[in-house]
């Protein structure tokens, strides 16, 4: 992808660092167990010998599973005396199982632990991972990555705060959350993609009055509707003012902006804009059912553009969430995938390392274009589908104006589930979008306390 794309993306994770550098300052309890990192590293994977390296992913999505496939296999031809052991999981499996994991005897040896106060600074806290400075500092992954961008796998020690501190992983994709549309059903309802929310509101009530499923919508695991939500923020309140939320320096979530996007929500759902029975609806069908044809809109990540790509071909649209007024630049939730991490008790740290750096070398980052996915650097290769492009140029578009905000999951370590609940009884039509809100503010209020 053009090297001006990730240009773009270093500036935006630059201000998104500004905003963390502000909310978190190095700080620690000092009764937590820590793990330390090792004093001295080895690079040599080939004196290690004989290495099976178990490795836990989320990578099962369509092009998210062909990369690791791939970047797998050419780790294996390079060094074969390691072998790679895999253990895959849905994202929201990996959630519920990977902390049980950590905690026994024989953990894995490499995971993606998820950024946020709800999970690596948990783990963190637990002395379940093993800080990476001194493997960074002979791999150089600090001077390839935007600092933004690191920081957001950084934690200060005892697993007190995110943002800074020590490093806990790196990162392989860029991601933002945005809109995906199916070009066949707006041209056939004689609607334009919509440049703006008000826009958008009327292509809805068309496609409701024309009998389809305006937006294809599976909430069960929660946070599909607290994606959505934040892409509503931010379309009615302030980027800074979003960033200064989720990462604790300032707002409420009882703030006026903040409610009236919960009110949306409610409003979208009480008029039948969503899939039937949405809450039942798991997260990983919501893009199988878009691709067969249900649902003109989806909301969701850049990490199911290739398997909508693949399905859908030509069919298959992407822009970021429409602007208040024409022309007026786009925010929404971003960053970058989540991290790999070393365990603290894996055997193989330094090939551990190794493996890290390979899948997130430049090589890595030009398998991640060839498999239809988002790489977070620069990349030599370009991509050739339609879909991707929209996808690739989205990406450039909200990275040069500043557009990236956090996701909101990040907030507090219970904000799933004490938001998402409450989101799931919004559209459910059990709880006004006032109440919603409170919870959420409850929530965050006491996590504020303890830090």
């Amino acid at each position: 992808m053009p090297t001006l794309t990730r240009r773009g993306a270093a500036a935006a994770a630059a201000a998104l660092a500004t905003v963390l550098a502000a909310a978190c300052a190095p700080g620690s309890s000092g009764d937590e167990p820590e793990s330390k990192a090792p004093a001295a590293v080895s690079t040599d994977v080939a004196k290690a010998g004989n290495v099976t390296l178990t490795v836990w992913d989320q990578e099962v999505q369509g092009g998210q599973k062909k990369q690791i496939e791939e970047l797998n296999k050419r780790f294996q031809a390079k060094y074969p005396n390691v072998k790679i052991k895999r253990v895959s999981r849905s994202f929201s499996d990996l959630q519920k199982t990977l902390r049980l994991a950590l905690s026994g005897s024989t953990p894995p040896d490499v995971v993606e632990a998820n950024q946020g106060y709800a999970s690596m600074v948990q783990y963190v806290k637990a002395g379940m991972l093993l800080p990476l400075d001194s493997y960074d500092k002979v791999y150089g992954w600090s001077k390839r990555y935007p600092k933004g961008l690191m920081d957001l796998n950084r934690v200060t020690k005892g697993g007190k705060l995110m943002g800074s501190g020590d490093l806990y992983g790196v990162s392989l994709n860029g991601e933002i959350v945005g809109l995906y549309y199916n070009k066949e059903k707006l041209a056939k309802l004689g609607v334009q993609p919509p440049k703006t929310w008000a826009e958008f509101d009327q292509a809805l009530a068309t496609a409701k009055g024309k009998g389809e499923v305006p937006i294809a919508f599976g909430n069960l695991e929660k946070l599909p509707a607290m994606q959505l939500y934040g892409i509503l923020q931010d379309g009615m309140t302030d980027k800074e003012a979003v960033r200064k939320l989720v990462f604790g320096s300032g707002g409420s979530w009882t703030d006026a902006s903040n409610v009236q996007a919960a009110q949306k929500l409610a409003d979208w759902s009480k008029k039948g804009y969503f899939t039937k029975d949405s809450n039942a609806v798991k997260w990983d069908d919501t893009p199988v059912n878009f691709a067969k044809g249900d649902g003109v809109f989806m909301f969701g990540g850049t990490w199911w553009a290739a398997e909508l790509s693949e399905k859908m071909k030509d069919k298959a649209g992407f822009m970021l969430p429409p602007a208040a007024q024409a022309g007026a630049p786009a925010a929404t939730m971003g960053g970058e995938s989540l991290p790999w991490s070393i365990t603290s008790k894996s055997k193989h740290a330094d090939v551990a390392a190794a493996y890290i750096n390979f899948i997130t070398s430049p090589e890595a980052m030009d398998v991640s274009v060839e498999t239809g996915n988002l790489p977070v650097l620069a990349a030599s290769k370009q991509p050739s589908e339609a879909l991707l492009k929209e996808v690739s140029g989205a990406w450039a578009e909200l990275s040069k104006n500043d557009g990236v905000t956090p996701y909101i999951d990040y907030a507090t370590p219970t904000f799933t589930d004490a938001f998402g609940g409450p989101l799931q009884e919004l559209i459910a039509g059990r709880k006004p979008a006032d109440e919603v809100m409170k919870a959420a503010q409850d929530d965050y209020t006491a996590f504020q306390k303890k830090k």
